[in-house]
């Protein structure tokens, strides 16, 4: 039924640049046939997703993008479920809470670039410009706005990087913890791009009880696609393909750290029937 799947992507409830509607149109546009909306640990963005789904005719999963540790390293799980029903009022409340830690997580950041290495941006125009929650990126953006001449790499390798001295780390939530708060709400679970995941042993995550690895991805090499299917198809894993888009390519963007637009990265026709078997059968 379907031909192409985009299972990755993020919109203004979290870090995007478009909003959940206009992400769904604008993957309509891009010739995808199926989508799912998967923001930085917040739901806030899928109802507008359905809406415009049924309104453009393409079909939208509802899910996001867990923030979790493991040996205090950054993991992302990608959770998917049936419908939004499946989301528990207790699972909305932590969310919330994560939400809130984020705010004070921004805050933290903000002050060791000032302390640490001198970089002076502001807190409130992070907050005015972000909409959603507040994430790495938007103050990444802050920087280079204030005129600051970094681009996004720099910024995440030398000052908000995981090793570097303004870093803060998320709330804590080991990734075992995730996967089986994610798995009580009957959803699908995958590890989310393995291939950015750094100091940790890929094959030890993978044997986690993951039903999925994201082995397409934008920032994949063809052999690391090759290596992540071969990693799936050994512990029993589906495969699911995201572009973890978050806004319009422009000239302007070339140095975000995701350069795909819609559509070129995807899920093709057998790995979405098999996606869509798994997560009917949870």
């Amino acid at each position: 039924m379907y031909k192409k799947g985009d299972f990755h992507l993020h919109t203004t409830a979290s870090d995007g640049k478009l909003s959940p509607a206009e992400i769904v149109t604008n993957s309509k546009k891009a010739g995808l046939d199926i989508i799912a909306i998967t923001d930085h640990d917040t739901i806030s963005g899928i109802d507008s997703a359905l809406y415009q789904g049924e309104k453009v005719n393409i079909k939208v999963i509802p899910g996001l993008e867990l923030s979790t540790l493991y040996n205090n390293k950054s993991v992302h799980i990608l959770g998917y479920f049936k419908d939004p029903s499946f989301i528990s009022l207790k699972f909305k409340n932590f969310l919330k809470e994560m939400d809130s830690y984020r705010v004070e997580r921004g805050k933290k950041i903000v002050h060791n670039l000032n302390k640490f290495f001198n970089i002076n941006i502001s807190y409130e125009n992070i907050v005015k410009n972000a909409h959603g929650i507040i994430t790495r990126p938007h103050i990444a953006r802050a920087i280079i706005d204030e005129g600051y001449n970094y681009s996004f790499q720099d910024i995440f390798k030398n000052f908000i990087g995981e090793s570097c001295a303004a870093y803060v780390p998320n709330k804590k939530l080991s990734t075992l913890e995730g996967i089986k708060m994610l798995q009580s709400l009957n959803a699908l679970v995958v590890l989310a791009h393995p291939v950015l995941i750094k100091d940790i042993d890929i094959e030890e995550l993978i044997r986690f009880p993951f039903h999925g690895i994201e082995a397409i991805y934008a920032n994949n090499s063809t052999e690391d696609t090759n290596k992540f299917i071969e990693y799936a198809k050994k512990y029993n894993k589906i495969i699911t393909a995201g572009s973890d888009f978050h806004g319009s390519i422009s000239q302007k963007d070339k140095n975000l750290k995701h350069s795909h637009a819609i559509g070129e990265v995807f899920l093709d026709e057998d790995g979405i029937n098999i996606f869509l078997d798994k997560l009917n059968s949870m």
